[in-house]
């Protein structure tokens, strides 16, 4: 069994593998001040739920955009699985090849590794977290560039914190732009207007790589559906992407090494 690890700036999503088959998933907290031994002991409690064993794990891939928690981590790894992780850029390469001189943050390579491996090229790829990315691929798998803006609920949770008047939402998409209280007003201005400005980088990133219609748009991460349910412009919702991207570059990682 193969655990792949995607360490996000919320949230750590634990995919538990056997070949292609996702038999068990879990989300704990990204937080810096949590010990080894409670992320293990967490860990450990969730194969137990699972009925699962801490022993069937083969191996540990991890992507991570939040290095405050790589030591801890991988410590709880190395302690209650025995295990040294793989860790995408430090010891295997996502292999994207990019048009100029940037690098995408490993969770992104990695979201794009899986989409073109899954849907084909080119392709847009977006990832709602907490931040929302943009990514666009050619038609040779050449990063071509993209674009970064405050997830949705980093925008109102700004909002909240800012205006003393104003309270947290729940996001969910109202019946009409024009709210008649202000709960249904927040949600207008946020949500639809989030959409709104969505299908805009989806137009004209799709204007700008000139394939016309060709392009496939793949979007993941947690506020992906709530997004893709009230637009035409995304084609699919894959909230396994990450995790079957971490599975692929493994396999592609123990070819090269003739395993």
């Amino acid at each position: 069994m193969l655990m792949a690890i995607d360490v996000g700036n919320t949230n750590m999503v634990f995919g538990l593998l056997e070949g292609k088959e996702l038999v068990g998933s879990f989300r704990l907290m990204t937080d810096a001040n949590r010990t080894s031994d409670e992320i293990g002991l967490t860990v450990c409690e969730y194969f137990r739920r699972f009925n699962l064993s801490t022993d069937q794990v083969c191996d540990i891939i991890i992507a991570s955009v939040v290095p405050q928690v790589m030591y801890t981590l991988t410590s709880a790894i190395v302690k209650y699985f025995g295990k040294k992780p793989i860790l995408i850029d430090d010891d295997v390469s996502p292999g994207i090849q990019y048009e100029g001189e940037d690098h995408l943050g490993a969770d992104r390579a990695v979201s794009c590794v899986a989409a073109m491996e899954k849907y084909g090229k080119p392709l847009v790829v977006l990832d709602f977290g907490t931040a929302t990315t943009v990514d666009a691929l050619d038609e040779k798998g050449i990063y071509l560039g993209g674009s970064i803006l405050a997830g949705v609920r980093v925008s109102t949770d700004a909002l909240f914190r800012q205006a003393a008047m104003l309270p947290r939402i729940e996001l969910i998409r109202p019946a009409s732009v024009l709210g008649q209280n202000t709960i249904a007003q927040i949600q207008a201005g946020s949500v639809m207007g989030y959409i709104g400005a969505i299908e805009y980088l989806i137009r004209h990133t799709k204007a700008e790589m000139g394939y016309g219609d060709g392009v496939k748009v793949v979007a993941t991460g947690g506020l992906a559906r709530l997004i893709a349910d009230n637009t035409d412009l995304i084609d699919v919702v894959d909230s396994q992407l990450i995790v079957d991207g971490l599975r692929i570059i493994y396999e592609r990682y123990q070819k090269q090494r003739g395993k």
